[in-house]
């Protein structure tokens, strides 16, 4: 358990290196991900159950404040009883959310998925859009559910998508000092090129997983300790 004196003295230092030059902060990132390249040289999205775009958009936005481990039980068995989009057209509220009640905040996004099944079939033809101005239009999407759908599903990069591990470790490591996701993916896209976007979201989310956890711990043993991290 780290001690209160010690855990002040880490939010001065990331309070001082988001201080630095976009130069200086480049060189940083740059670094990092080098390290993050080394310890993590194969990576991907940690939904493993779609096959199509939609169930992808189904994955991530069930994902939302929820391990990428428990949805990837929900959807094994979602995904068999709702195998088209009409599935969803058709569901009610109530069934759905029997279907997906081990998830957080099933209800919210139970509506969510149910609605965007209808606008994507009244407005987009019965496919998941393929542009970040359209897919927002979605209920339940955000620019994190957009960027992983446009890479995974299309190829498409638009951004970087930022979700709590994103978040918590810009911050740690001195990369961003906003807490807003959408400030936080503006100064990650500054700080590297385009060809590491997509990958950086889930280099990152393995490296909080493996080593770096959001409750308290002893930095020492981190790989990237020297960073913050």
């Amino acid at each position: 358990m780290i001690d209160h004196n010690t855990w002040l003295k880490v939010r001065l230092k990331i309070k001082t290196k988001v201080g630095m030059s976009i130069e200086k902060r480049k060189k940083r990132a740059k670094e990092i991900l080098r390290i993050l390249k080394k310890l993590f040289p194969r990576t991907k999205v940690a939904l493993i159950n779609w096959k199509n775009p939609w169930e992808l958009l189904v994955a991530t936005i069930l994902s939302a404040q929820t391990t990428d481990k428990k949805v990837n039980e929900v959807t094994t068995r979602l995904f068999k009883k709702y195998k088209k989009l009409d599935d969803y057209v058709n569901a009610t509220q109530e069934e759905f959310e029997q279907d997906v009640k081990e998830i957080g905040l099933y209800r919210n996004k139970t509506k969510n998925i149910l609605a965007s099944a209808k606008l994507v079939k009244e407005k987009f033809g019965g496919k998941v859009p393929n542009t970040m101005e359209e897919i927002l239009e979605l209920p339940g999407v955000a620019r994190k559910t957009g960027n992983i759908v446009l890479h995974n599903a299309y190829g498409i990069v638009e951004g970087i998508a930022v979700d709590t591990h994103v978040m918590r470790l810009s911050q740690r490591l001195g990369l961003s000092a906003h807490k807003n996701p959408v400030k936080i993916e503006r100064d990650l896209m500054e700080l590297l090129p385009k060809k590491e976007w997509p990958e950086l979201n889930y280099r990152l989310v393995d490296y909080g997983r493996t080593y770096c956890a959001a409750k308290p711990h002893a930095h020492d043993k981190c790989p990237l300790n020297k960073f913050g991290a």
